[in-house]
């Protein structure tokens, strides 16, 4: 019985650990899974340490960054880093986590 298209329960056979699997959405509407590899607290802000959920194991994954935010309503939403600066900060602190 497999459902391996539906069930996003389901745990990759490349992960180490146990992460949370977050489901974002794009601009266009398209549905994309991540795990929720970290979470970093810097400088005031909340920043999630999301990779990208594929099928395919050749690929390579990148870890993104985003910034927790709230939206017009105060719901909470992830926003891209625009600041490079800030970004660099994040990046840098993650690494050294990701180090220990």
């Amino acid at each position: 019985m497999s459902d391996h298209e539906h069930d996003h329960d389901h745990h990759h056979e490349h992960d180490e650990e146990e992460f949370e699997t977050v489901v974002l959405t794009d601009e266009n509407g398209e549905e994309h899974e991540f795990l929720h590899l970290d979470t970093i607290e810097l400088e005031g802000g909340t920043y999630f340490v999301l990779m990208p959920v594929t099928e395919d194991e050749d690929e390579a994954d990148e870890a993104i960054i985003l910034k927790l935010g709230k939206d017009d309503e105060g719901n909470d939403i992830l926003l891209d880093i625009e600041d490079d600066e800030e970004w660099e900060k994040v990046a840098d602190a993650w690494d050294s986590l990701d180090e220990e």
